[in-house]
């Protein structure tokens, strides 16, 4: 019988979603089933005979868990992961097209197929591990991430509202922000200009569900590189609102690809996945490069 270690963020999801639950969605696939929560001591400790792990929670758990692994050196063995997306935006859970009831998500374990997915190490931070799995970027969004921090969460507010609320101040962001300058290389390819945004993203969407790479393959070994300039600011803002009504339009924005990635950015701030950056110095250079397949997920 398979041995399940899955990893549980409590504080996603609704009272459905309760460890005595969780559990018990997992043995009724014929897998044994070990838990552990991510606000307990201990979590990282699975045993060495397992043989896949089960995260329950959003796209901060995946990362947290993903740090985790990275500093075990990965390859040393590597856990087929299978996701029940509990949080927010749950834009890796969208990118491998994981929606749906728990139930029908959890059928395809026993068969485990699963897809590679690649994970974008960062050179140039402070901070350690410097990794991103959805995304690194520069500029608006960043910038969105620090007024949300001051403007605090708010008691009981659904995963739409919370998504909605960040919409609309991103829409008021939009109309305002200033254009940075920003020095940027793919595979040695000078894209350079000033910008408003600039993601480096390795999944479809990111942040509030900004589907800005609607055809990126977190496991084909290639970021897509997002630019928003002046040009597009009305045209972003349209597309922000638009998400705000319930129907997004095509959003028309510059996309190049590659594996290699450097950027100077004027500004100061910069955001890795969900982890705001605020002590970066003015023009500091950041390399990025794919580490590709790092992760196996297992899809349906």
């Amino acid at each position: 019988m398979p041995i399940v270690q899955i990893i549980h963020n409590p504080t996603a999801g609704d009272e459905e979603h309760t460890k005595k639950n969780l559990i018990q969605l997992i043995e009724s696939q014929g897998l044994e089933c070990r838990y552990s929560s991510t606000k307990k001591p201990g979590w990282e400790k699975f045993k060495p005979d397992t043989d896949m792990l089960v995260l329950a929670g959003g796209d901060g758990t995946i990362r947290k868990v993903t740090a985790e692994l990275l500093s075990r050196k990965l390859l040393d063995k590597r856990y087929p992961i299978g996701l029940l997306p509990l949080g927010t935006a749950n834009n890796i859970a969208r990118t491998l097209k994981l929606h749906g009831k728990l139930e029908d998500l959890s059928q395809c374990w026993e068969a485990c197929r699963t897809t590679p997915f690649d994970v974008g190490l960062i050179q140039g931070l402070d901070e350690q591990p410097a990794f991103f799995l959805e995304s690194y970027g520069t500029g608006l969004f960043p910038r969105l991430m620090s007024e949300m921090k001051l403007l605090g969460e708010k008691e009981d507010e659904t995963p739409t509202e919370k998504i909605k609320r960040a919409l609309r101040v991103l829409h008021t962001l939009v109309l305002d922000y200033q254009p940075r300058e920003c020095t940027l290389l793919i595979d040695g390819v000078d894209h350079s200009g000033h910008y408003l945004l600039v993601e480096v993203m390795n999944t479809t969407s990111f942040g509030p569900n900004l589907s800005l790479a609607p055809t990126a393959d977190p496991g084909d070994g290639l970021f897509d590189v997002v630019v928003i300039g002046e040009e597009q600011r009305a045209e972003f803002a349209s597309y922000v609102q638009d998400l705000l009504n319930g129907h997004p339009l095509p959003f028309s924005y510059h996309t190049f690809r590659g594996q290699k990635i450097e950027i100077e950015w004027q500004g100061t701030h910069a955001h890795m996945d969900d982890e705001l950056l605020r002590k970066m110095k003015k023009f500091s250079k950041i390399s990025i490069e794919v580490q590709k397949g790092i992760l196996e997920f297992i899809i349906p």
